[in-house]
């Protein structure tokens, strides 16, 4: 049951799939957490696995980065794989002075500077939202862990490298989405949440404070590849918790 962009055969993914969009992140989850780990799909290097987590089936599979490349794999994973769930395990740069850098967001909702809504002919502006089953267990979760966690709105942004004509990019977070309330700024939600949406199946975003927009402090390429196991883990007991939850 192969489709463009993946190789694996029906039946080789588990309900619930993680997403990070570094293909390393997605090999680092897979044999630092789940059990028996099988690589089930590597068209292009994106490298998808499957093994168990706590006797439950959990894949764990790259989106590569931005909205066109999470929009195809998260379309083969619900419509060519029954996938049910995607969780998106990924970073993000904080626009609100109480975030701060290792945070975890539970994107809500998904703001978006994207035209990905116009393929769906809508007569009006689409609000891009989390489903509630899976944002709610992820919450309830995330409290039992004792997390550092926000919950609330994201931008999914089209452009990394923003063309600002001499204006600083923390403006954006002073006085642009981030005086909406928006607590960071990511690439690929919007476009996920969208295509759950359409499709009937279920979208989480769950990102990593990565860098702080207003006070300039990051984490290394290395530290967002390996380090962020508080994430991995949240996102993994969740899939947990969704194995009996029917669509």
């Amino acid at each position: 049951m192969a489709t463009p962009h993946n190789s694996a055969n029906r039946g080789d993914f588990g309900k619930t799939v993680l997403m990070p969009g570094d293909p390393l992140r997605a090999k680092f989850i897979a044999e630092t957490f789940l059990e028996n780990p099988k690589l089930v799909n590597n068209v292009r290097g994106v490298q998808g696995y499957t093994g168990t987590y706590k006797g439950v089936k959990v894949s764990v599979m790259a989106s590569g980065m931005g909205m066109p490349s999470i929009g195809i794999y998260s379309h083969e994973l619900y419509n060519g794989y029954d996938v049910e769930n995607i969780l998106r395990v990924g970073s993000a740069g904080a626009y609100q002075e109480h975030v701060r850098v290792r945070d975890v967001v539970l994107a809500q909702g998904a703001c978006t500077d994207s035209r990905w809504a116009s393929q769906f002919h809508l007569p009006g502006t689409f609000a891009p939202i989390a489903d509630y089953t899976l944002l709610s267990t992820a919450a309830a979760l995330a409290e039992q862990m004792k997390l550092p966690y926000h919950v609330g709105n994201v931008i999914s942004s089209d452009a990394f490298y923003g063309d600002h004509d001499g204006v600083p990019e923390k403006l954006d977070a002073t006085y642009g989405w981030g005086k909406m309330g928006v607590l960071a700024v990511e690439m690929e939600a919007a476009a996920l949440y969208m295509n759950a949406a359409r499709y009937g199946k279920r979208a989480l975003a769950i990102c990593t404070i990565s860098d702080h927009i207003l006070t300039g402090e990051a984490t290394s390429a290395e530290e967002r590849q390996s380090s962020f196991t508080q994430m991995m883990e949240l996102a993994l007991e969740t899939a947990v918790q969704m194995e009996n939850k029917p669509l």
